[in-house]
């Protein structure tokens, strides 16, 4: 079997896993309030998708620690980190939100999802989002200056928003160790996303993607 065929039947099989009932993937959750699931790499998985997959759940741990960090320091309280409570920001299209904490991601977040950008060329984004698919800190690349020009801005200003389309909603639900999705960006690029959990106090609160082209 080809790289390609193995890393599209990869695909296939994990969007499927991922549409399973919310019940069933509960119970593959471990007891004692542990809910990150160990990372099992399939044996046939091709090496750029197995370099990914281990960025992301290096990083997603990462970001669990810095969104606990906050409680801890009384930054930001646990109720309302897990509020999930959107301010829009007028006059943008597609719509743009603030919450009570975005700008500690922004302190605090970006650089992490920096250091993955540097990881490989081959990698697009890496972003954090919360369970409904909102992103706070999106890369330097994607949060440029609003210009106004609708075509521009979608391009270069992507953060704050909330991604709440079909690939988007089931990386950020997901609570499998990972999933792996090829899809069409809104801006035509065709790539292979990889999310993992993040948890906080051992609670699920939304997963770290990371986007990239399939290597030649």
């Amino acid at each position: 079997m080809t790289t390609r065929a193995r890393r599209g039947l990869t695909v296939l099989i994990l969007s499927l896993l991922a549409l399973l009932p919310a019940r069933v993937l509960a119970q593959a959750r471990p007891a004692g309030g542990q809910a990150r699931q160990p990372v099992m790499i399939p044996d046939g998985m091709p090496a750029q998708d197995k370099e990914m997959l281990t960025l992301a759940v290096e990083t997603s741990k990462r970001c669990g620690e810095v969104l606990e960090q906050w409680i801890v320091a009384k930054e930001v309280s646990e109720e309302r980190l897990f509020s999930f409570l959107y301010y829009p920001v007028p006059k943008t299209d597609p719509p743009k939100f603030t919450t009570d904490w975005d700008r500690l991601s922004d302190r605090d977040i970006l650089p992490v999802e920096e250091g993955v950008l540097v990881r490989s060329a081959t990698i697009s984004y890496a972003v954090l989002v919360d369970k409904f698919g909102y992103l706070p800190t999106h890369n330097q690349r994607y949060a440029q200056p609003l210009t106004g020009n609708a075509a521009t801005d979608l391009v270069n200003n992507r953060t704050k928003r909330i991604f709440n389309d079909r690939v988007g909603l089931l990386a950020a639900r997901s609570q499998g160790p990972y999933l792996l999705q090829r899809y069409q960006r809104d801006t035509g690029e065709n790539m292979l996303d990889v999310s993992v959990p993040v948890y906080v106090r051992g609670q699920h609160w939304g997963a770290l993607r990371i986007g990239y082209q399939e290597a030649r």
